[in-house]
């Protein structure tokens, strides 16, 4: 059973980082495009950020610029590096894998001053 487990969000102030983690169980991250969605207060959840299996990767045009994903593969493990946050970039964000695997529970950002 795949479980993903994200972690890393809080409160920062506009301009502030954020650095999210994204651990899973039951799959293996190198193997498949791994992705970062977000819920913003109601909206619809949308993808923010992808990396495929040979590294390339793929942004939003909303984040392009101050948000990097990467992968970890000895830790299997995937971040999202989130530079000179904006209020607009408050959301719950969610890791996931392309086919979609069951939700994890999110970890909330908001960005506020």
């Amino acid at each position: 059973q795949v479980q993903l487990v994200e972690s890393g969000g809080g409160l920062v102030h506009p301009g502030g980082s954020l650095r999210l983690s994204c651990a899973a169980s039951g799959i293996i991250f190198s193997r498949l495009p791994d992705r970062w969605y977000r819920q913003a207060p109601g909206k619809q959840r949308e993808l923010v950020a992808e990396i495929t299996r040979d590294g390339t990767t793929y942004y939003i045009d909303a984040v392009k610029g101050r948000f990097t994903i990467s992968r970890d593969n000895a830790e299997n493990t995937v971040y999202l590096q989130m530079n000179s946050l904006k209020p607009e970039d408050t959301a719950v964000y969610y890791c996931n894998v392309q086919p979609l695997r069951d939700w994890g529970q999110g970890t909330p950002v908001t960005v506020s001053s």
